[in-house]
Formats: structure tokens, C-alpha cells, sequence
């Protein structure tokens, strides 16, 4: 098994968890140069909000960094309180809880989402 489907593993565990629980989602992937975060509905199937390092305004930060990743956290959090989303459940993908996703989540907590 390499670390790629280490990685999923570990994320198809959690998302059965959270399916079962029936509650959104905040997704989060990381890449070596970006991040992107979603907050996905019980179903699994719409995404409600997102935000990325992709972005125009956030591209200029660079994206495969600390700081970005706490951007990223803050704009997904204002854009799930917009469509009136307060609670979620953290899906980090697989992703060990440190660095970018663990800058990602706290921001995001900050921000006023509760996980």
C-alpha cells in the first residue's frame, strides 16, 4: 500500500462516520501548491460553500502555505455563515491533523463555524 491509498483509506473511514451521522461537511484537500476546503450537505451531493487558494484574491498569498491556508479557513467560514451553516463535521481527507490543515480548521473555527 502506498501513501496515496493509505491516505483515502483513512478518508473513506471518515466519511462513512460522517455519512452516518447525517450532518455537513467541511472537506478539505491539500496539494502541494494549493487548498481548498467545501462544506458539502448531509447527502453528499451540493456543495454550499467553497474557497480555495485558487481564487484570484487569494492566489496572490501563494498557496502552499501556513498563512494562505488561514485565509482559506477564514473565507469558508464567512461564506458558510452567508448560507446560514454554523455546525459541520471535519473531513480532513485522510490528511494528518497538522500545518496547513490544522491552520485551515483552527481559522475556521475562528471564524465562527463549530466542529
Amino acid at each position: 500500500m502506498d501513501k496515496k491509498q493509505a491516505r483515502l483509506r483513512r478518508a473513506r473511514k471518515t466519511r462513512a462516520k460522517i455519512a452516518e451521522l447525517k450532518v455537513v461537511r467541511l472537506c478539505v484537500h491539500r496539494s502541494n501548491s494549493h487548498i481548498y476546503a467545501q462544506i458539502i450537505d448531509r447527502d453528499g451531493a451540493r456543495v454550499l460553500a467553497s474557497a480555495s487558494t485558487v481564487e484570484a484574491d487569494l492566489r496572490k498569498q501563494g498557496g502552499g502555505n501556513v498563512k494562505a491556508a488561514t485565509l482559506v479557513g477564514k473565507l469558508i467560514a464567512e461564506r458558510a455563515k452567508a448560507a446560514g451553516i454554523e455546525t459541520v463535521a471535519f473531513d480532513r481527507s485522510g490528511f494528518i491533523y497538522h500545518g496547513r490543515v490544522k491552520a485551515l480548521a483552527e481559522a475556521a473555527r475562528e471564524g465562527g463555524l463549530k466542529f
